[in-house]
């Protein structure tokens, strides 16, 4: 195959924003959230990576409690995805109460102490399950993933 047939085959797997201004102001200069370096897979729906991207956001600490998410529309066009991808993904996240709106108006994020708990419980969890998984798949012991995490741990 040519090259250009993997470089196609790559934009069609994944599609990523980071062509966009790191960091968005609202009208009264609050920082909004960043949108930067989200990529799509076609592992899940893209509603579910965008509340995924949000979640990590607040686990790292990048987004806090009263960040301005992007209407609806402006995730749309920040994303490149359909509008109604994109409400779906407020949805998700007002469901899970990572976010709040007031009205019809501005969504913001809300970090609670409780919230953010509950996100780092889901990824950390989530991350090792994968791990696990993967180390099990490949007939790896209990001992050897435990030897191997000590050492690699080690060499940071």
């Amino acid at each position: 195959m040519p090259p250009l047939y993997f470089v196609f085959k790559f934009f069609l797997t994944y599609k990523c924003t980071s062509s966009i201004v790191h960091l968005w102001k609202a009208n009264g200069g609050d920082i909004l959230i960043d949108f930067k370096g989200l990529c799509f897979d076609k592992r899940s729906a893209v509603y579910e990576q965008i509340a995924l991207h949000v979640k990590r956001q607040i686990f790292l600490g990048t987004a806090h409690s009263g960040d301005v998410m992007p209407s609806r529309r402006e995730l749309a066009a920040i994303t490149g995805v359909n509008p109604n991808t994109a409400q779906k993904a407020y949805h998700l996240m007002e469901d899970e109460g990572i976010i709040a709106t007031s009205g019809n108006t501005v969504s913001a994020v809300v970090a609670s102490d409780e919230i953010k708990q509950k996100i780092e419980d889901e990824l950390t969890r989530g991350l090792v399950s994968e791990f696990v998984q993967n180390a099990k798949s490949n007939h790896l012991s209990y001992k050897k993933v435990i030897a191997l995490v000590s050492e690699v741990w080690g060499e940071e």
